[in-house]
């Protein structure tokens, strides 16, 4: 099972840039399509953006798309989510999981990492 470590998190303000990782244990890593979620406080786990297992035909949420940009390097068991003009309604709890499918639903994802804080302030 692969096991999955986010960093990068921290505080902003409102129009900052963050680049999230997440390291992956195993080589299997590329063999999986990998994708990002975020929780707010009191609301539920949302789908960020997905990337296949070559790093291809990426996909973002409409809250995010022309902002956040989901890449990952095999070489490196490493994706990454780059987060340009982050805004207070970004700030959440980001977690990266892998899935046997390209999927948008967190059902579909097996493979969850701790998750990483992001706090933008206004």
């Amino acid at each position: 099972q692969v096991q999955l470590v986010e960093s990068g998190g921290g505080l902003v303000q409102a129009g900052d840039s963050l680049r999230l990782s997440c390291a992956a244990s195993e080589r299997t890593f590329s063999d999986y399509a990998m994708g990002w979620f975020r929780q707010a406080p009191g609301k539920e786990r949302e789908f960020v953006a997905r990337i296949t297992w070559s790093g291809t035909t990426p996909y973002y949420a409409d809250s995010v798309k022309g902002r956040f940009t989901i890449s990952r390097s095999n070489a490196k068991n490493t994706g990454y989510l780059q987060m340009n003009s982050l805004k207070p309604e970004d700030t959440a709890v980001y977690y990266c999981a892998t899935t046997g499918y390209l999927a948008t639903i967190q059902q579909a994802y097996r493979n969850w990492g701790q998750g990483t804080q992001v706090t933008v302030s206004s």
